[in-house]
């Protein structure tokens, strides 16, 4: 399951391949506080079952935020353009795409959100293969074009069934005195080696932006 780090290193790089010449501080940081939104949905598990990966991880919160951008990009005059010009823009499409991609698609496709709640009470988890075999070709499992469902996106329960884990809320209902409250930073080696990419790259993308 990756930590908020895994998920803000995974932020970092998309801000730092897609903003331009939008990237600085600032918007780094915008970027990356947003990516940090739907993991606070964890404080909803004590008032809503299931709340943690649901209220905050439905992709229908990124869906209508590009709706709107888009419909503000496509008038005159433009709020964002007016205040902020195209660099306005630019990051607002960034952050959108940092909060579904970084924020909740990294836990989608390992273990699992409830990516259309309210409106669909599921939680789902991606998972398969694609590979090149010699003896059977390109093999994925991600999708079934004969039948064009997704054997791999896996419902594992609604709301009421599903209780993620975490050092906020470790279990559902009360927690015992000496529950054991667990911060991960990197769980896997893979999850090791993002964070310190992103470190690099976002460093260095920094010291090229201060030079003249």
């Amino acid at each position: 399951m990756p930590s908020t780090v895994v998920h803000v290193a995974l932020a970092g790089l998309l801000a730092a391949g897609l903003l331009g010449d939008a990237f600085d501080k600032r918007s780094l940081a915008l970027v990356l506080g947003v990516t940090i939104i739907p993991d606070l949905d964890v404080f909803a598990g004590f008032f809503i079952a299931g709340g943690h990966r649901s209220v905050l991880h439905t992709l229908l919160i990124p869906l209508l935020a590009a709706v709107l951008v888009y419909a503000d990009s496509h008038r005159e005059p433009s709020w964002l353009r007016e205040r902020w010009g195209t660099r306005g823009l630019r990051i607002a499409w960034v952050s959108i795409v940092a909060f579904a991609v970084a924020g909740i698609g990294l836990d989608l496709f390992t273990a699992g959100a409830n990516v259309f709640y309210p409106i669909h009470d599921q939680f789902y988890r991606v998972s398969g293969e694609l590979l090149y075999s010699t003896n059977r070709g390109i093999v994925q499992t991600f999708v079934d074009f004969s039948t064009g469902s997704s054997p791999n996106l896996g419902a594992i329960g609604s709301s009421q069934e599903v209780h993620i884990n975490s050092g906020i809320d470790p279990n559902p209902g009360r927690e015992p005195p000496e529950v054991d409250r667990i911060f991960p930073v990197a769980q896997s080696g893979w999850q090791l080696l993002l964070i310190l990419t992103s470190l690099v790259v976002i460093w260095g993308r920094l010291r090229v932006t201060r030079k003249p």
